[in-house]
């Protein structure tokens, strides 16, 4: 005798999904804020409002935003890479953050980089929906790492995730 178990399981994202996971996001930049003075309220605020629109949106493939010096990306600077979640339902807590990492002579920024499906929109298109962000970006070449990405936590909710990795110093 055998016996066969199948699970069909249909999600839709909502925008209530993608604020979850911005929330999150949100969460670790104001622990960054904590520890050492940028971003501020208000860039938090964008960012979450920016990572919403994308996330519901599809477009977004992944954003940096944290400390450069010397155009490399140096601790406390976190990575959010935009995935389907593939098995489970991991939502990890936000933190852990750390504080006494040495940004002096850095500044606090942000990079994004945007899904294939931003890529299969219209010039058009793509202008409409950048005018719909809090701010638009516009083109630079992406900074390396000074140090190692170390995949600390999952955000996820409604079959997507965002992996988080964290800038580590050698």
């Amino acid at each position: 005798m055998s016996f066969s178990l199948t699970i069909a399981e249909s999600s839709t994202f909502t925008v209530t999904h993608a604020r979850h996971m911005a929330a999150k996001v949100a969460t670790d930049l104001k622990r960054v804020q904590r520890f050492y003075g940028s971003p501020s309220d208000g860039r938090i605020a964008d960012y979450e409002t920016e990572a919403i629109a994308l996330m519901k949106a599809g477009y977004l493939n992944y954003v940096w935003y944290g400390f450069k010096r010397n155009e490399l990306w140096i601790e406390p600077t976190l990575k959010y890479t935009a995935q389907d979640l593939c098995s489970g339902s991991v939502d990890d807590d936000p933190g852990k953050i750390g504080p006494g990492a040495d940004v002096s002579g850095a500044c606090f920024s942000s990079y994004l980089t945007y899904s294939p499906t931003w890529y299969a929109l219209s010039a058009a298109e793509q202008d409409t929906f950048k005018r719909g962000l809090p701010y638009i970006r516009t083109g630079a070449a992406e900074p390396s790492v000074n140090g190692y990405l170390s995949t600390d936590r999952t955000y996820s909710s409604g079959g997507r995730a965002l992996e988080r990795a964290t800038v580590r110093s050698f």
